[in-house]
């Protein structure tokens, strides 16, 4: 039986031009969720800690940088318009590369941040499935042109955690928690936030894939 009362603590990694919803679908869920898992914890990382210009054009600030980011259970990397230029930056794929893959996840298009430090090679995956903006094509079919197993799913969980496109954060988020303290907790965090429903459809539409 999971324990309930485990310390757990998820690391939420930003940049700029992250999408506010991917914020709001994990930090926002644990937030929540703290109400029925008393040790829970989260810790938002960034480059370096201060202020992080998110799509949109509000600013959060970050307590921490990569330097000094506590130890953390799972690492989930953030999608928005601004992947592009975070899957360039050394630093962020340094950080990702020095974490064990099966403390890795993403939500949306965090996933190409993965995909770009390597920590998606031989893995199945997911990520955004429809073009936005000035794309040329889906990030889905990006990840899947660069040789990964790209999937349509609400989540793959090939050891690496990764997890659909915007509001399927909260989807992602809510596995990882099951994952730390059970689906039946899953569930509860899940009627808290009024998504039991939602979470439901969206498993029925698209899918959950385990592979691990």
């Amino acid at each position: 039986m999971p324990d309930r009362t485990a310390a757990i603590c998820f690391g939420i990694v930003l940049y700029e031009g992250v999408e506010p919803i991917d914020l709001g679908g994990t930090v926002g869920v644990l937030s929540m969720a703290k109400r029925l898992l008393p040790n829970l914890q989260d810790a938002v990382i960034a480059r370096e800690a201060g202020s992080v210009r998110m799509a949109g054009g509000l600013a959060v600030e970050v307590p921490y940088g990569f330097e000094d980011a506590p130890p953390c259970d799972v690492y989930v990397v953030c999608g928005g318009p601004g992947w592009p230029q975070a899957a360039a930056d050394a630093a962020m794929l340094r950080f990702l590369q020095d974490r064990a893959p099966d403390r890795l996840a993403s939500v949306c298009t965090g996933a190409m941040i993965l995909a770009e430090a390597g920590c998606l090679n031989g893995r199945a995956a997911t990520t955004r499935r429809a073009s936005a903006g000035a794309e040329t094509a889906a990030p889905l079919e990006v990840l899947r042109s660069g040789g990964v197993d790209a999937r349509t799913a609400v989540v793959v969980d090939d050891g690496v955690v990764t997890g659909g496109g915007v509001s399927l954060a909260i989807d992602a988020t809510l596995y990882l928690i099951g994952r730390f303290y059970g689906f039946a907790a899953r569930d509860e965090v899940a009627t808290l936030i009024e998504y039991d429903r939602a979470l439901r459809a969206n498993e029925d539409a698209l899918g959950v894939h385990r592979l691990k």
